[in-house]
This record gives C-alpha cells, sequence and structure tokens, in this order.
C-alpha cells in the first residue's frame, strides 16, 4: 500500500486596494483561528513594513517582504524561498497567508503559486477584498479591480455597515457584472467565518497544556468583555456547508460535468470520490477552491467502505439542489475506457514533483487566473 503523504498546506492569497481592509480581515483571523497554526507573508509596499508591524507577534512565522512587490520577480524562485521556510516540519503551520500588497497583481501571485515546485502546499484560493463604502472611488482610480474580480474565488464585500441595502444590492450586481463567479461574502470590520478559507484544527489536550499562549488567547477576555457593546467581536459572515453521501460509485462524466458547471457561491469542495469501475483500486481526494480543481488518488483501505463522501462549502448555496445534483451523478450505466479522461486531467499523483498536464500550469484548464 502507498504510504500515506504528509497533508499540504493551503496557501490562500489575501489581495485588495490600499484601504480596503486586508490587514484587519488578517488579524480577524488570527484571532479566530480555530485550532489553526497560521503562516503569513506579508508583501508590503514600501519600505516602512507598516501591514508587517501590524501582524506581529500574532502569528508563527511572519516573512515581510518589504520594499517592493512579490509578483514583480521574475519567476516563482522567489516565493519559493519564502515557502519553504514556512512548509518546514519544524515550524508545524496548517495554513499560509499571503497578504499581497495594494499594488500587486493578484493574477501573477495566483501563477506564481500554481508553478511553485514545493509539494507540500497546495492553492488555497484568492481572496479580493473590497471597500464597499468607497468602490466607486477605487474603480476610478484602479480600473483594473474588475480584471482582479473577476478571477477572484471569493470576494469579501468589506465595510458594509457604511452602505444601504440598496448600495449593497448595487455592488453585488457589480461584482457579477464583470464576470466574477466567486462567491460574495458581506463583512464589516473584516469579520468573516474562517471556516470559508480552512477547517478547525482539533489539538490534543497534551499539545494544548504545552503550546504558548497565542493571540487568540489574548484577546478571548477582550472578545468576551465587547459582548454587550454595539460592534461585538462574534463573527459577523458566516458560511454555509452541505455534506454528501453516496454508498454507490460516481459516473464520472456527469460528476465532471457537476464540477464544471457548480453554482456561484460555491467556495470549497472537499472529500473523496468513489468512480467504482473507472478505477476500482483508487479513491480520489478532491479539493476544489473556486474554479480551481485537483484530484489525488489514494488506494483504498483493505477494510474501509468505499464511500463517496463531499463537502460543499460556500455563501448563499441551495442545499437541496446541490444534493439533487449529486445525487444524479451516481452511476447508472456502463462506463468505457474513456470515462475517466475527464477526472485525469485534474490528477496530481500522490509522488508527483513535476506537473502532469496541461491542467498543473498556469493558464491550464484547471487554473482559470
Amino acid at each position: 500500500m502507498t504510504p500515506p503523504r504528509s497533508p499540504q498546506i493551503p496557501v490562500i492569497v489575501l489581495a485588495g486596494f490600499l484601504g480596503s481592509g486586508k490587514t484587519t480581515l488578517l488579524n480577524h483571523l488570527l484571532q479566530n483561528r480555530a485550532g489553526n497554526r497560521i503562516g503569513v507573508i506579508v508583501n508590503d509596499f514600501g519600505s516602512i513594513e507598516i501591514d508587517a508591524m501590524t501582524v506581529a507577534g500574532q502569528v508563527g512565522s511572519t516573512v515581510s517582504l518589504g520594499n517592493g512587490c512579490l509578483c514583480c520577480a521574475v519567476d516563482a524562485s522567489e516565493l519559493d524561498t519564502y515557502l519553504e521556510t514556512l512548509t518546514r516540519p519544524a515550524a508545524r503551520l496548517d495554513v499560509i497567508v499571503i497578504e499581497a500588497s495594494g499594488l500587486a497583481e493578484p493574477q501573477e501571485l495566483v501563477r506564481m503559486l500554481l508553478a511553485s515546485d514545493n509539494p507540500r502546499v497546495r492553492y488555497g484560493g484568492l481572496v479580493e477584498v473590497v471597500d464597499a463604502a468607497e468602490f466607486e472611488g477605487t474603480r476610478d482610480r484602479h480600473p483594473e479591480i474588475d480584471r482582479h474580480l473577476a478571477i477572484a474565488d471569493l470576494v469579501v464585500l468589506n465595510k458594509t455597515d457604511r452602505v444601504d441595502g440598496t448600495e449593497h444590492g448595487r455592488l453585488r450586481e457589480a461584482v457579477a457584472a464583470v464576470g466574477s463567479r466567486a462567491a460574495v461574502v458581506s463583512a464589516a470590520y473584516g469579520r468573516i467565518d474562517p471556516g470559508l478559507l480552512f477547517d478547525p484544527v482539533p489539538r490534543s489536550d497534551e499539545e494544548e497544556k504545552a503550546r504558548q499562549l497565542s493571540f487568540e488567547d489574548l484577546f478571548a477576555e477582550e472578545r468576551a468583555a465587547r459582548a454587550d457593546e454595539e460592534y461585538p467581536g462574534h463573527l459577523h459572515t458566516a458560511y454555509e456547508s452541505v455534506s454528501f453521501t453516496a454508498e454507490v460509485p460516481m459516473d464520472p462524466r456527469r460528476f465532471m460535468r457537476f464540477l464544471d458547471s457548480r453554482p456561484e457561491g460555491l467556495y470549497r469542495i472537499k472529500g473523496f470520490a468513489d468512480f467504482g469501475p473507472g478505477d476500482r483500486d483508487n479513491r480520489y481526494a478532491l479539493h476544489a477552491v473556486g474554479r480551481f480543481l485537483r484530484f489525488v488518488p489514494q488506494q483504498w483501505g483493505r477494510d474501509e467502505p468505499r464511500l463517496t463522501q463531499l463537502v460543499l462549502i460556500g455563501s448563499g448555496i441551495d442545499a437541496e439542489a446541490l444534493h439533487k445534483e449529486l445525487s444524479d451523478c451516481r452511476e447508472s450505466a456502463e462506463q468505457d475506457a474513456t470515462s475517466m479522461w475527464g477526472v485525469l486531467r485534474y490528477v496530481q499523483h500522490p509522488d508527483a514533483e513535476q506537473p502532469h498536464s496541461d491542467a498543473d500550469r498556469p493558464g491550464g484548464d484547471a487554473d482559470r487566473p
């Protein structure tokens, strides 16, 4: 049996123009990290690294790039250097967040991540933070925001406490009008549920007793004290999740049609798929974020029940409709030699060190940016 792989660390790109609230959102994630150990790469623009100072001491490993944009590098080698530092086993990180400069080009950051040679990381999504109250002004100064919105996996409409309902609705329409298929969540003070971006990590009692006091711990009492204030510290924007289990194998063609046309608002899909006759030896671990998709074949355990088990996460998703669509993907017809071709286009092999298909390279079918 193939030995289990070390889990890959998701790398999330947090982007948005100056003043949108990226650092506020990052600090919120650090205060509500759901047990995760978070590493941060702060991509400031300018010699005074204000953002790095803002998050200093709030995270296990902080790498400040400073005095320029990471996206201006010729290739991915510089990014790989920082990722190598943060992904060493001794760091024991669960998530890495790149807070991009307000002047960075997020598409290039995403391409650099997808081209990375580091086998310990996986793409965790592009989150574009938008200042709802200053959207038109930002658009006048930076018309490229339309392109950024179009490639984002998740759009956070921040500072929505400063706009009325009519303007709020117009902003959501404006995001959709640029061709964005991203999930859109509204927030005030950058408060979104971290479950949209990463999963809770339970720690053993022994590990919890031995660990250092975290930034999250330091804020626990303060959040409790603010519970009755006008702007409480609890989460303002939650996510919705749908669980799906099937004891019958999935038809690979139907399942790929579902994945290719998954609805707006569906941000993440994770779990395992059983394709039955398509590959009797393996289950397929599935990782989808936005329009990005990967499968990793893994051998079934000797006594492991052969099930498809998926969790779908998003904002404004229709649970009943998703259940029906997935149920319709269950196998009901004979498969032929070409049935798995659609799945195999997005396969990342467990022992892969180099890309195996166009889907593994920037600009390939799996890499919408």
